[in-house]
């Protein structure tokens, strides 16, 4: 049976679901709140089963080709000398950096033209209201236009209004104690092809990445309990980081100026979304929406990728849309849970407070950076979540045909 589906959010959950969705037959319908495709993001990974999807996709060289160029990570001090290095090239499999790293909007891009050659996008355009009557669930758009569909999918991201509409107070959010501003900055001449990490006291650090585009992709960090920053407008978070990020040192005063003309600044306070349940009637949610981890997991795009297959060949299976959406549940839920447990301590660990505690954490690093335990460490740095088995559905590799 074929379903007239609405998928709201047009990133990489909301483009996988309606990638396999329109191939299988399916009604598809994508809106997107931003007036046309957002390119730009910063740098995201995607390991283990969400390659295995992105092949089953034909996209997997793709997304290789269209890499950051990334080849490890270093921690540095402030003249920018090496403190400890994990290069790709010297590890067995992933570590901090993986071997598919790539930008936001690029794999976003590489999802959304191939799922518009069936699906239909309409940007500029947001879900107002959900009602549901049993037989269908009837949507009211930004616009006010009233539309029925057989299923509605929100893909859309961790502060998502459309979830907090339909689950009202049902989101027990898991705060992460770690607020993070993430913007491109121009390329300097001694930026490498390094991720590049650099500790100041006070639980602050300084990222800087390569990427493909000929820029730097920066990120400040602040290691504290969160205070509603993430409420605040964006010359208001700016302000607030020129003031503590004034006298950290090493490239500060670059990544400073930089951030004032960026055009892709995006500010958050981590947490972790905690849903005791994905779908209610003709609702589903899946991505960010659903279980935001955060990037301290590593596996954020890999778990987008993952669910909205799972999904749709859930969807595939047959039978009624209440069951498929309960074993869709079912099969990611330890996967999902399995991602969000890194243990709180970690951002502490990561981001020192004084300099003996960044002596501390450089000298653990360097050990962890030794050949003979490199790998070891690395895959600490990876994980290794429970993946799902994906041979249950094998029929995805013959819509392609």
């Amino acid at each position: 049976m074929t379903h007239s589906i609405l998928i709201s959010g047009a990133s990489i959950a909301g483009n996988t679901a309606a990638f396999w969705l329109s191939r299988l037959g399916h009604d598809v319908t994508v809106v997107e709140r931003a007036p046309e495709f957002r390119d730009g993001g910063q740098n995201i990974d995607v390991r283990g089963v969400g390659r295995e999807v992105l092949r089953r996709m034909n996209l997997e060289q793709a997304a290789l080709d269209h890499g950051t160029g990334e080849e490890g990570t270093t921690w540095v001090d402030e003249k920018g000398e090496v403190v400890a290095e994990f290069a790709t090239d010297d590890i067995e499999g992933d570590g901090p950096t993986a071997e598919m790293e790539i930008l936001r909007g690029d794999l976003a891009r590489l999802l959304y033209e191939p799922a518009g050659e069936r699906a239909t996008f309409r940007f500029g355009e947001t879900i107002e209201r959900i009602d549901d009557d049993a037989e269908s669930a009837i949507v009211t758009f930004s616009g006010g236009a009233t539309e029925r569909y057989d299923l509605v999918i929100v893909a859309e991201g961790v502060g998502s209004k459309t979830r907090d509409r339909v689950f009202p107070g049902e989101n027990d959010p898991r705060w992460m104690d770690l607020t993070i501003a993430y913007f491109t900055i121009p390329r300097a001449p001694d930026d490498n092809r390094m991720w590049r990490w650099y500790n100041a006291t006070c639980g602050r650090s300084i990222s800087l990445r390569p990427d493909n585009h000929g820029t730097t992709r920066a990120n400040l960090t602040i290691q504290k309990a969160p205070e509603g920053e993430q409420e605040w407008d964006a010359e208001r978070q700016k302000a607030y980081l020129r003031d503590r990020f004034a006298d950290a040192g090493w490239q500060a005063e670059r990544v400073l100026r930089g951030m004032e003309d960026t055009q892709d600044f995006y500010f958050d306070v981590l947490r972790q979304v905690r849903m005791k349940r994905w779908s209610k009637g003709r609702v589903v949610l899946t991505g960010d929406a659903a279980w935001c981890a955060t990037p301290l997991d590593g596996i954020g795009t890999t778990l987008a990728i993952t669910g909205a297959y799972v999904l749709a060949g859930e969807l595939h299976r047959g039978g009624d849309i209440t069951s498929a959406l309960q074993r869709y549940e079912a099969t990611m839920r330890p996967m999902v849970e399995d991602g969000q447990g890194v243990p709180k301590i970690a951002p502490r660990l990561m981001h020192p407070r004084s300099r003996l505690g960044i002596h501390l954490l450089h000298g653990a690093l360097d050990v962890a950076s030794k050949p003979l335990v490199r790998d070891t460490a690395a895959r600490l740095f990876a994980g290794q979540p429970k993946s799902p088995d994906l041979s249950a559905y094998p029929a995805f590799s013959q819509v392609m045909e």
